[in-house]
């Protein structure tokens, strides 16, 4: 098979020999061309759309052939779609409850009936939109959401702009919300027009189909393609994009340091009510449109695909950038109090008697004209979808301006739809956040050792972490380590030398673009080195300074000019030594350096407590696994002091132990997760030993 035409805006990516394979198991080709689809942002957003399948299985109770609809469960993507993912119904128990429809005032009781309709009870749970598909006489079925679509569906003139495009083999049916009444007007619609290839829903999608898997896959690419071909044709010829330029963009650099001086301000105002992280982006369409004449006209016509809006609210925050130059505080506390308002007002103007609470009323989307847009949501990938989809909704505004008027969805249609009953029960559903959802942490030499298993708990506890080391081989396989394990989104790298300002100043930068700011500080970074006082060098004394004490400092300074813009507190943990409590031989300038990191830590919980930064000590003692404190002849000069071997090391620590017991970087996590997970958010200027029990070193 080879593509009928060549496609320039859209991919083919179907692979024949992929296909034969598959050829077989028509459920394996219906989830190989859902992938395909999902692949291309071009065809759908992240989560948007969904496609179905309907084929003969085997009744488990008779034993009689029957016909079965595989399709897309609710909350899935089509681009990762497995088996798992999917739901699959009787077709006929779909269409027989169409006897117990009562009206649009009764839509969601129909969702109940789904569940009596499933082949496989333990499948995915069935989405609003199975009846749009079970409805339809068609094999083969692809709901998708595509801009250049949608950017008809949602224009002035979009049912005359389909016909001069498609002529009479596109319908099309105004915008209404997905459910069961919706799926009983496309039946109608297909069965009174025989000869369409497709639908188009006003304000929301495209329907297509066909026989085999691979012919609704073109069907559906060409469709779309010839959309875009219509939109290229007009921009430029009614008016100039957007209205035109109003401003130009900054430069790169400049533009990337505003971002990352303004993002933890703009965290802090958007945590009202809980705790969000960031993400940025300054993409070539989204600086087309923050930059553009239109920017303030259509960003309050808010978005109008469902699912572009439900993840970006209905508008965004604009931001005025010669306020926020003459005075940055006062305008932007202004700026998210208006917002708030006018949010509460929206609810209080659409609220039905049954409406669920007023969620938060902070903005999802903040767009700053020359720089770039803001997105804020409960994790980073929540965050990172939403500026996609709002990329979207700007794709969409961009050619549905070109050809016409951009039409926004109704404002009692989109709170009917943000505030759903069937939404509100989805989000109930979810589990219950992690320990430290929604905090970033920095870890100082997190590329391997103590550092990086005190990153891994607190990634695995919820939080984004961003790894540093000065060793970048390292520090690219520790990324790719917590990659796997966490995801993308979890983790963001930098290399950091924390004797170097500039590099300190630079981490901070890369933490505030990728996540908006930080909130958990690990000064952890280290070196030893042991020598007899006669044999002690100034270079030596002046090296373990730098990097243990003045790093420390210069660390935890710049840590508290992020934390004091978010306003939300924080925690800084100095991974100090049982050496700054016991003294012992060989010692003079690691044990001094050490003792110096714990009184500076008494004395910045002293001074930041105001400020609700916490700050805290934990001391190990004899961290052997995965340590670079070993490296550079530290064994060595212990083994000396204690007339022992280096072999004998690990036996020799933990038998000095109260408790016997070897010490694992894991177990310094541990102390650093006691004192950010929550339990003692009240605890301040305390120091934890994780030794095993070394007397010598309680505190009192």
């Amino acid at each position: 098979m080879t593509p009928i035409q060549t496609f320039r805006h859209v991919s083919y990516l179907w692979d024949d020999a992929k296909a034969d394979e598959l050829a077989g198991n028509e459920v394996d080709l219906f989830i190989y061309r859902s992938n395909r689809l999902g692949a291309d942002l071009r065809l759908t957003n992240y989560a948007g759309g969904n496609t179905s399948v309907k084929l003969m299985e085997t009744n488990p109770l008779t034993g009689e052939p029957v016909e079965v609809m595989w399709v897309k469960g609710s909350g899935g993507d089509i681009g990762t779609l497995t088996k798992k993912g999917c739901a699959n119904l009787y077709v006929d128990r779909l269409h027989a409850i169409k006897k117990r429809y009562r009206g649009l005032a009764f839509e969601d009781e129909m969702v109940a009936l789904f569940t009596h309709c499933l082949f496989d009870p333990t499948c995915a749970a069935p989405s609003i939109d199975t009846p749009l598909h079970g409805l339809l006489p068609f094999k083969h079925i692809d709901h998708l959401h595509p801009d250049a679509l949608i950017a008809i569906a949602a224009s002035r003139d979009g049912e005359a702009i389909m016909r001069e495009i498609w002529g009479d083999t596109m319908a099309w049916l105004p915008w209404q919300r997905p459910g069961f009444d919706l799926g009983l007007k496309l039946e109608e619609t297909v069965k009174q027009n025989p000869n369409l290839r497709g639908v188009i829903l006003g304000g929301h999608g495209l329907f297509t189909w066909g026989n085999t898997s691979y012919e609704s896959y073109m069907n559906t690419l060409e469709v779309i393609e010839q959309a875009s071909d219509y939109l290229e044709q007009h921009y430029g010829t009614k008016r100039a994009v957007f209205g035109g330029a109003a401003r130009e963009s900054d430069e790169d650099q400049v533009r990337y340091q505003k971002a990352a001086d303004l993002m933890p301000t703009l965290r802090g105002l958007a945590s009202g009510q809980r705790q969000m992280i960031g993400h940025f982006t300054d993409d070539a369409r989204v600086l087309e449109f923050v930059n553009s004449n239109d920017l303030p006209r259509l960003a309050q016509l808010g978005t109008s695909c469902p699912d572009h809006f439900l993840r970006t609210k209905i508008r965004p925050l604009v931001l005025d950038p010669a306020q926020l130059a003459a005075d940055e505080q006062a305008y932007l506390s202004n700026a998210f109090a208006d917002y708030r308002a006018d949010y509460a007002a929206y609810y209080e103007r659409n609220k039905r008697p049954n409406s669920p609470a007023i969620r938060d009323a902070n903005p999802v989307v903040i767009l700053y004209p020359g720089v770039g847009m803001f997105t804020f949501a409960k994790d980073k990938q929540t965050a990172r979808v939403a500026a996609e989809f709002y990329t979207n909704a700007i794709n969409v505004m961009r050619g549905a301006e070109a050809i016409s008027n951009y039409v926004g969805l109704p404002e009692q249609e989109a709170f009917d739809i943000e505030y759903w009953l069937l939404e509100e029960a989805k989000l109930q559903r979810m589990a219950k956040p992690k320990a430290l959802s929604g905090k970033i942490a920095l870890v100082t030499g997190s590329g391997g050792g103590i550092g990086k298993a005190i990153a891994r708990k607190m990634a695995a506890e919820g939080a984004c972490v961003i790894l540093n080391d000065i060793d970048q081989d390292r520090l690219d396989a520790s990324k790719a380590e917590f990659v796997k394990a966490f995801g993308a989104d979890v983790v963001s790298t930098t290399t950091l030398n924390v004797t170097n300002a500039g590099s300190i100043s630079d981490a901070y930068k890369a933490a505030c673009l990728a996540f908006g700011g930080v909130d958990i500080v690990v000064n952890n970074a280290g070196i030893s080195i042991s020598r007899p006082i006669a044999e002690h060098t100034i270079e030596e004394w002046d090296r373990l300074y730098d990097i243990l004490v003045k790093g420390q400092f210069m660390v935890t300074q710049a840590s508290v000019a992020v934390m004091r813009k978010q306003k939300l507190g924080g925690d800084i943990i100095n991974i100090v030594s049982k050496n700054a409590l016991v003294a012992g031989p060989n010692n003079a300038g690691y044990g001094s350096a050490k003792a110096a990191q714990l009184h500076l830590s008494r004395l910045n919980a002293a001074e930041l407590g105001g400020d609700h930064i916490r700050v805290n000590t934990v001391n190990p003692d004899a961290v052997i696994s995965d340590s670079n404190i070993w490296a550079g002849g530290w064994a060595e000069g212990r083994a000396k002091a204690y007339g022992i071997t280096v072999a004998e090391l690990p036996a020799y620590y933990a038998k000095r132990t109260l408790l016997n017991e070897i010490i694992l970087p894991d177990d310094i996590a541990n102390a650093c997760f006691a004192f950010v997970g929550g339990l003692l958010a009240k605890s301040t200027g305390n120091v934890l030993n994780v030794d095993g029990g070394v007397a010598m070193a309680f505190v009192r």
